[in-house]
């Protein structure tokens, strides 16, 4: 029986992200022993890497315009090819110098294939169809990083780091074909000129935030630099959005802020994903350097909130058409925030069931979270500005992601110091927990703002309440 392309289509998608997240949380466990072999320190090849972080920042916002240019399943299987050729280059490379060339290659990919992917299931699916779409999208996105971490360790234990890159590669083969046979090709009949000079302000000012984000994580800069780094960022965005504003078509259309969900959306959900970006940083950390426990027994732990986040899919839509978009939103906001403060409570004697159940259960949570924030952001964007919707707020999730883990090793670094130590303690943990914790819990008051009957349509409430009407006119 063949699968409802609401389901398959998603699916196809998932699968790209997935290798897209895994590929980059799996590096991060690497990383010595690429430095031993290719004869780097480890803080010189980590900033190195970032060029990927600096590719996705440059080319994400031109992706909307690609796609309604040439196609969303075009765009789509070219960025699946091209991050596939930017991992076999990776996995060959002898230099460092190499290796940038390379990762800075798979963020080209990688920033076509975040956007284009979610815009291939917006346009591919009905709106009615949205949350049961996005929820098979979610889990890829927090199943990479959880499985990232032991996968790596037991990648470059065992064999070479070079099959960290090299894995992808039967992955990228069958989304091809996959993408090829079932993804419809939709393409724009009239789309507008490409906005060269937003590109350029754009990719200046992203670009320079995130590359600021990554040094000051490991120390990587000197502090003025790194402050220069994000005032330069600051400068570039302020002058797009002075663009924007004086540009009928431009590149990312900060007008779609006038849509009360998608503002709700992208700044709630903003500060949501500031804490869950910090989940892979702080987790994994805890476990091993405060715990003792190995890679291995840490991602076998920290795998049961992916689990919890696959549960999600099958109760997002029953949920949303009982309790709305709203109300959802606003109790997740509170309890993902509890449950992002939990770990600070853990320590050396703390019971395993009871850090697995608090696990599952935030996985749970951040799945339905994400699910719901992903489906708000898009309930009244009409579909000629779809592509400009995915685009922009991917923008938004790739900043806040990087500044969520950047603000927890900030925290990490000043705990230490505060200590005068140069090793972290199970203490250092408890102010990264709470502070996230807090950051995460003021996406309430975004969800807070939305009417209450924001959504509807996509919540199915509205067929619901058109029913119960029906059955009363019946009876009276």
């Amino acid at each position: 029986m063949a699968l409802p392309l609401r389901i398959l289509v998603p699916l196809i998608v998932a699968c790209a992200l997935f290798m897209e997240n895994l590929d980059a949380t799996v590096l991060s466990t690497a990383l010595p022993a690429i430095g031993r072999e290719l004869h780097e320190s480890p803080i010189q090849l980590k900033l190195a890497l970032a060029s990927y972080l600096l590719a996705l920042a440059v080319f994400i916002p031109a992706s909307g315009w690609f796609a309604d240019r040439f196609g969303a399943r075009i765009i789509f299987r070219l960025a699946i090819l091209i991050f596939a050729l930017g991992s076999i280059f990776c996995g060959f490379a002898t230099s460092i110098h190499m290796l940038v060339a390379a990762r800075a290659l798979q963020g080209i990919g990688g920033a076509m294939m975040m956007p284009v992917g979610r815009l291939v299931i917006l346009r591919s699916v009905p709106r009615s169809e949205f949350v049961d779409a996005l929820a098979w999208l979610t889990i890829p996105a927090l199943i990479g990083p959880m499985v990232g971490p032991p996968v790596g360790g037991l990648i470059t234990t065992y064999f070479s780091w070079r099959w960290i890159f090299w894995i992808n590669i039967p992955v990228a083969v069958l989304g091809l074909v996959l993408a090829t046979l079932f993804i419809p090709e939709i393409v724009e009949e009239d789309p507008p000129p490409f906005d060269l000079i937003g590109f350029i302000l754009s990719g200046v000012g992203l670009s320079a935030l995130v590359w600021a984000s990554a040094t000051m994580e490991g120390n990587a800069l000197p502090v003025w630099a790194a402050c220069a780094l994000f005032a330069i960022g600051f400068v570039g965005v302020a002058l797009y959005a002075m663009h924007a504003a004086r540009t009928p078509n431009p590149i990312l259309d900060l007008r779609l802020f006038r849509l009360p969900t998608f503002k709700a959306g992208v700044i709630g959900g903003s500060f949501f994903r500031i804490g869950v970006g910090a989940i892979p940083l702080l987790w994994p950390l805890l476990l091993q350097l405060g715990f003792g426990l190995s890679p291995l027994q840490s991602g076998l732990m920290t795998f049961v909130g992916a689990v919890g986040a696959m549960l999600m899919k099958f109760t997002a839509s029953p949920v949303l058409r009982q309790l709305g978009f709203r109300r959802v939103l606003v109790i997740n906001a509170i309890a993902t925030a509890i449950l992002a403060v939990a770990p600070a409570s853990f320590t050396i004697t703390t019971p395993h069931l009871w850090i697995l159940t608090v696990f599952f259960i935030g996985g749970f949570f951040r799945s339905l979270q994400f699910t719901c924030i992903n489906a708000i952001s898009v309930a009244e964007v009409e579909q000629p500005e779809m592509s400009q919707a995915t685009t922009l707020t991917s923008v938004f999730q790739q900043l806040s992601l990087s500044l969520g883990i950047t603000i927890a090793a900030f925290i990490l670094q000043s705990s230490m110091a505060l200590r005068g130590s140069q090793t972290l303690a199970t203490g250092d943990f408890l102010p990264a927990f709470i502070v996230i914790g807090v950051i995460s819990l003021l996406s309430y008051f975004s969800f807070a703002s939305l009417p209450p009957n924001a959504g509807e349509e996509l919540a199915g409430r509205k067929r619901v309440a058109s029913a119960a009407v029906a059955v009363a006119n019946g009876r009276s």
